[in-house]
């Protein structure tokens, strides 16, 4: 009995997330009914959330270390614009078919890491903090993305490669799969790895984890690295779906990344986090969002429940940290008598 109350105050918000979901999954099916869980909303559902999960993956790494990336959206945008310019042929150097996707798969990939290269040398280097480090890279980003499109989009892409965002696979879109797979590698990662336990270690105190012969500067150029790549996963994602890219699309997933994060458990503060907890938020968010959209409320109204929500988890997860540092001052004060 005693083993499963430790268990259960050492992971109380993770079950309290837990129990908050399967609220919100008996309230929707009791309010909806068949429209909310019908197989084409279902399918629905999972083709919206790679696109903001690999968003939310990046935005988690970035909150572990303590800090923010507020560039993800911008750096998936002119990842996928310049992917696209590749695949419509304006930038293919005159590849075609798979060759020609091929190319634009490695130029998104070297520019998202080009970009989290940026972000981790600024960050590591400087005194600024990540959150004024990112909202500059952010607005560098999105000039460059401006200055190759003009502001236009940027479209007719290789139809191979858009067929991959509509594909279906076992019932769930395909890019669901790859969102499955990508956040089963980062939670064996951070979980099971010498690479996760530093990463925690450095997140909660950076001081002892240079003591301990990690080395910060490294640790924190490979996570903006590792979080500019999980973002221009989510924009090739996007340039899949809707065959074309812009700058400023998907602005306000840069809001919900950071309820998701803080309503999955990952401190803003970092050392504190994990993969399960995030993917769970992310459903619960996909499974409002359609909500919403059932109920036909306007952008306005959904910023403003958003808005509502994080202040309100933000609350309930001070009152929990409070709560375990009381029951650990009594734990060592009944010990020392």
């Amino acid at each position: 009995m005693r083993p499963m109350k430790k268990m259960l105050r050492g992971e109380l918000d993770f079950y309290i997330l837990v129990g908050i979901v399967l609220t919100v999954l008996l309230t929707s099916a009791f309010m909806f009914g068949g429209s909310m869980y019908s197989v084409r909303n279902i399918q629905s559902m999972a083709f919206q959330i790679p696109e903001f999960g690999f968003l939310a993956l990046a935005m988690m790494l970035s909150n572990m270390i303590g800090g923010i990336d507020l560039s993800i959206i911008a750096n998936a945008n002119t990842v996928a614009i310049f992917a696209a310019n590749v695949m419509n042929g304006t930038w293919s150097m005159g590849l075609v078919g798979p060759s020609r996707i091929i190319l634009a798969l490695f130029v998104a990939v070297l520019t998202a890491l080009m970009f989290g290269l940026l972000n981790g040398i600024i960050v590591a280097k400087t005194s600024a903090t990540s959150l004024i480090a990112t909202l500059g890279t952010m607005t560098l980003i999105q000039g460059i993305g401006m200055a190759v499109t003009g502001g236009s989009s940027v479209g007719e892409i290789d139809p191979l490669f858009a067929e991959f965002g509509k594909s279906i696979f076992l019932g769930l879109p395909l890019i669901f799969w790859c969102f499955l797979m990508a956040s089963l590698l980062l939670a064996v990662v951070i979980g099971f790895t010498s690479f996760g336990r530093r990463l925690y270690l450095f997140g909660g105190n950076p001081v002892v984890a240079r003591f301990s012969g990690i080395n910060n500067e490294k640790m924190t150029i490979t996570v903006f690295l590792l979080t500019a790549l999980l973002s221009g996963m989510a924009g090739l994602i996007i340039l899949s779906r809707v065959n074309s890219a812009k700058v400023g699309y998907g602005d306000t997933y840069l809001l919900q990344t950071m309820i998701v994060c803080v309503i999955g458990g990952i401190s803003p503060n970092g050392g504190k986090g994990k993969v399960m907890g995030l993917v769970i938020a992310i459903i619960l968010m996909q499974v409002m969002s359609s909500a919403f959209t059932i109920l036909s409320l306007s952008p306005y109204t959904k910023k403003l429940i958003w808005g509502i929500m994080l202040i309100l988890v933000l609350g309930l997860n001070k009152e929990l940290d409070n709560y375990s540092s009381r029951r650990a001052l009594k734990a060592s004060m009944k010990k020392s008598i």
